[in-house]
């Protein structure tokens, strides 16, 4: 039985005989639309322009080149030349989601013989595309208006549309559906906005050919909106496939003979709620060694000078990385306020703690130090990753602190005994147990893919 859409939901501006393809699967789209469904449909449609005029403020917000704000109005699709090749959509809403694609892609190019496309809302996540994946087409997402979503799926005809973790938009599902596109949800997490809205999700998720769960929960999630369970995979974080993070052995070198013997710690990526918590903690643990030095590299490095200030505040002497102040034997905090040198800091400090954890930002990404051997703690507050820091525990490869007054002693327990390289160990072998799941993503799209192409068009 093939899935039902409504005549309005399937209402076009551009080529409305267009051939559409019958890639669909035999479950049923819950038969009455949901109002919000409905609303956003007359929304988006009777309101298309000031919607328009609203992305383009954004756009100029985010410093995105003006001209290339055409890309969200569906424009500068594939070139002529480009037309027989197969396609296959990466959409990632930004900078965190992007990151997670760079070697699936790479895989599903050499192994399938394909071009990636890959789109996002966010410049950063464009940024990032143009550095990181050269062999990839980057354009802005269309935002979700009629003519935006009608010119952007007539000039690309992709093979598949894959979505990362989330930003389904519902006249694109809508436009894919009637093209006969297979989707794809990758990396799918636990959502309070479809926890309140099931009847939503399970309609827009209803014709999806394959979605990955981080976790057995969000499966069972997925299950309750009506997803048969063939479709519905449990694999690993996709974001633990990212590549290592890089590292001089220049600057490790020079940096390791400047902290010498000297207890170290590092506090990484961290935000304004984390940093008294970890001043208030290396004053806990300079109780204990009064050699030691703590590193604290926040999360965005013009937070520099206001935390040396903080620091000098609480009378502890630091030492700032952007301006080439030396580590010395009185400095107790070194600041390092720069960018693409954690992998060098993780290597050099046998434990970490992650920020964002303290907080409410929602923590960090786990995977990234427990590659370097370092011994792992965060604080109570890790939504975003909670599946991963709770297996990560289980394998006894992190630690948590259940409050800020817990950091201190914790860091200098660990500093002082065996633990933190029982840690660490534990956490390199996770890292590298879990290291071949792209191959299990990418055998899965491409089972799509054949599916699709063996299917006659209608």
């Amino acid at each position: 039985m093939k899935v039902y859409f409504p005549p309005w939901f399937l209402t076009t501006v551009d080529e409305p005989h267009q051939q559409q393809r019958d890639f669909v699967h035999n479950d049923m789209v819950p038969e009455r639309t949901p109002l919000l469904l409905s609303v956003w449909m007359l929304l988006t449609r009777c309101l298309a322009l000031p919607i328009t005029g609203l992305s383009w403020a954004l756009h100029r917000r985010m410093g995105a080149d003006p001209a290339r704000f055409p890309e969200r109005l569906g424009h500068n699709g594939l070139p002529d030349s480009d037309s027989r090749e197969k396609i296959v959509w990466f959409h990632a809403a930004s900078l965190g989601e992007v990151m997670q694609i760079s070697q699936l892609a790479e895989h599903l190019t050499r192994s399938e013989n394909v071009r990636i496309l890959v789109t996002t809302t966010t410049a950063s996540g464009a940024d990032w595309v143009a550095r990181k994946m050269p062999g990839a087409i980057h354009r802005f997402a269309p935002i979700d208006t009629p003519g935006a979503v009608e010119r952007f799926l007539n000039g690309w005809p992709v093979s598949a549309a894959v979505f990362l973790e989330g930003d389904l938009w519902p006249r694109l599902l809508a436009g894919l559906h009637r093209r006969g596109v297979p989707r794809i949800l990758l990396n799918a997490r636990d959502s309070r906005t479809r926890t309140r809205f099931p009847a939503v999700f399970a309609w827009l998720l209803a014709p999806f050919s394959l979605v990955t769960c981080r976790s057995e929960t969000v499966a069972e999630g997925m299950a309750a909106l009506g997803l048969s369970l063939d479709r519905i995979h449990v694999l690993p974080d996709l974001r633990v496939a990212q590549p290592k993070l890089s590292l001089s052995q220049e600057t490790l070198a020079a940096l390791s003979h400047a902290v010498g013997r000297r207890p170290v710690w590092l506090a990484a990526s961290t935000h304004p709620a984390d940093e008294e918590a970890v001043l208030a903690a290396h004053e806990a643990v300079l109780e204990a060694f009064p050699e030691a030095l703590l590193i604290m590299a926040p999360r965005h490095p013009n937070r520099g000078v206001p935390l040396q200030k903080l620091a000098q505040s609480r009378s502890l002497t630091t030492a700032l990385r952007s301006p080439g102040e030396d580590i010395t034997a009185r400095t107790q905090v070194y600041i390092a306020d720069t960018l693409g040198e954690l992998g060098v800091f993780f290597t050099l400090c046998p434990v970490t703690f992650l920020g964002g954890s303290i907080g409410q930002e929602g923590g960090h990404n786990p995977y990234e130090p427990i590659c370097f051997e370092t011994a792992l703690v965060f604080g109570p507050h890790v939504r975003n990753f909670s599946d991963a820091y709770w297996s990560l525990e289980q394998a006894g490869a992190a630690l948590q602190v259940g409050d800020s007054a817990q950091l201190g002693p914790t860091v200098a327990r660990l500093l002082q005994g065996d633990e933190a390289k029982m840690l660490a160990r534990s956490g390199l072998a996770v890292s590298e147990n879990i290291q071949d799941c792209t191959s299990k993503y990418a055998e899965l799209i491409t089972g799509v893919l054949k599916l699709n192409s063996s299917t006659p068009q209608a």
